[in-house]
């Protein structure tokens, strides 16, 4: 179903997402956008599942952000006019239910434009793991003479290094091109890619075992699906050459990491990582003191443009739902399934 459900009067939305996070979304010209194509019933407070309800009664479009209260069956009770929930963010699991699919309302998402902002640290990464400035660094700041933070292992360039790329994901193509870009050598593990998309993508197709043993850097870029927890055990991470590096700014949830964390303590590989089974990662945590990992507090996807983007892509998906047309970023059911 496309279209305000009442076309005599203007639809309404809940914008429940707070102010904070609402200045970094939506861009002044973009907020306009919004407001020419809707009636915005703001929500400061998310969470608050009765506030919530309140504005619900009259509300055609829900715009949820990151703390936003889960619409289950008791809350979409009180919003029978509900036709789309379009949210800020990526995965929609931890807002909709499968009741909201019941019911027949159309979910849509902005993930696709945390991929540009999220391969860039990717490729930042990587480049630092390469040249080993993560340990330099460390050598540096904990007074290590001049002579023994140069001893670090063999430093190389990007140029012809021989990457490997697990999940050819909107983030992990965008990645694929910026490390091809700078002339590296990609490969890919993906059960879903085929040799057409290898070669469109102009890398070449793996097994996860084969890439993991020849490649440099390994960077993980595969959903968070039940079968993909800890698709790198220690198994997998033993398969990575001496020296190789490691980066992950998907989720913690494909790595085992107890068994990261005891290959990284042998020194003989190194990590770059944006997420973390426990976030905050604690202050006592062990991975804070390695010398041989580079990391950073889960905010890979948080660059002002990126979170503009957002904000674009999500307006422009209710300007599509009440104009009639096709949904970009729709998601089915199976999203549900993604883990978060």
């Amino acid at each position: 179903m496309t279209g305000s459900a009442d076309p005599g009067r203007p639809p309404r939305a809940v914008i429940a997402v707070p102010p904070h996070l609402r200045e970094q979304l939506f861009a002044p010209a973009t907020w306009t956008r919004l407001t020419r194509a809707v009636v915005p019933l703001v929500l400061d407070r998310p969470g608050d599942r009765a506030a919530l309800a309140a504005v619900l009664t009259d509300a055609e479009i829900l715009v949820t952000g990151w703390g936003a209260a889960r619409l289950d069956a008791e809350l979409l009770a009180t919003a029978p006019r509900l036709r789309l929930v379009a949210h800020t963010g990526g995965a929609v699991s931890p807002y909709v239910t499968p009741e909201v699919y019941d019911r027949g309302v159309r979910v849509t998402q902005a993930g696709a434009a945390m991929a540009r902002p999220v391969a860039e640290v990717a490729l930042a990464f990587t480049l630092a793991l390469l040249h080993r400035v993560h340990r330099f660094d460390h050598a540096l700041r904990a007074g290590e003479p001049w002579e023994a933070a140069e001893d670090v292992p063999d430093r190389h360039q990007i140029l012809g290094c021989p990457i490997g790329v697990i999940g050819a994901s909107r983030t992990g193509r965008a990645y694929i091109a910026l490390a091809r870009a700078l002339g590296a050598e990609v490969r890919v593990a993906d059960p879903y890619l085929d040799q057409a998309g290898a070669d469109a993508l102009g890398v070449r197709l793996s097994t996860l075992d084969e890439l993991l043993a020849a490649s440099r850097i390994t960077a993980v870029h595969a959903p968070a699906l039940p079968e993909t927890h800890h698709l790198l055990g220690a198994r997998e991470l033993a398969l990575m050459p001496d020296g190789a590096g490691l980066v992950n700014t998907a989720r913690s949830w494909l790595v085992d990491e107890a068994a990261l964390l005891g290959e990284l303590r042998t020194g003989r590989i190194d990590a770059a990582l944006d997420v973390y089974d426990t976030e905050p990662l604690p202050v006592a945590h062990p991975l804070r003191a390695l010398p041989n990992v580079l990391l950073t507090p889960h905010r890979a996807a948080a660059t002002v443009e990126g979170r503009y983007a957002l904000g674009d892509s999500t307006v422009a998906e209710i300007e599509r739902h009440l104009g009639g047309a096709p949904l970009r970023h729709a998601v089915g059911r199976a999203a549900l399934e993604r883990v978060e």
